[in-house]
């Protein structure tokens, strides 16, 4: 016989199984192909329970993310201590996890993934994301040891989401860049972007 009543805290486990259902299989399988029905059922609950919870889907994409940030960050942070790696060494996986997130477990959004939840997101819903974002980032700068300052912030945000968007994006938006060297150009541009941060890091001027 179904449950018919959750109390309190039966609720706020389910709120967080969702998220964490739906943060793995976002990660594995990209947002596109993780549908509602799938994220509840993995729950245990109805269609009709879960949108008690999430009112769209985009509202639980949005709300994983957001739970997402401070592991991301964490992640980065275990990369700076393991002395088993260099700073470089550090920036470099930690840019790779990224990029590669169905490896690691990183949920990251694809180009065509960012318009669709952008069209959803309400000016005051995307403003809050963007500062949020900017928060994470500026965090991770400093977890690197840089100086994150507004401009610094933007060029590495805009740097990272590239090199990420870029390795999603091929072939199926970019279909005129050669799939072949899609591993090879995202190489290319996170030691690119590691140089800058080097040099960040030491206080040359860019």
């Amino acid at each position: 016989m179904p449950k018919v009543a959750y109390s309190d805290a039966d609720r706020e486990r389910v709120r967080d199984d969702l998220i964490t259902v739906a943060l793995e299989k976002m990660a594995r399988q990209g947002i596109q192909h993780t549908t509602v029905e799938e994220i509840y059922r993995s729950v245990g609950i109805s269609r009709t329970f879960f949108y008690i919870f999430f009112p769209t889907k985009e509202d639980l994409i949005v709300e994983a993310l957001y739970t997402q940030q401070p592991k991301v960050l964490a992640h980065a942070q275990r990369l700076m201590d393991n002395p088993a790696f260099s700073w470089r060494e550090g920036v470099r996986q930690f840019l790779v996890s990224c990029c590669y997130g169905e490896q690691s477990g990183i949920a990251v959004m694809t180009l065509e993934e960012q318009q669709n939840l952008f069209r959803r997101l309400s000016p005051e819903s995307y403003q809050v994301f963007r500062e949020k974002q900017a928060n994470l980032f500026g965090n991770i700068l400093k977890c690197f040891g840089i100086r994150a300052d507004k401009e610094t912030i933007g060029l590495f945000t805009n740097l990272c989401l590239t090199v990420m968007v870029i390795r999603r994006a091929v072939p199926k938006n970019l279909p005129f860049l050669v799939p072949e060297a899609a591993d090879a150009t995202v190489e290319f541009q996170i030691n690119a972007i590691v140089d800058l941060l080097e040099k960040m890091k030491q206080g040359h001027d860019i």
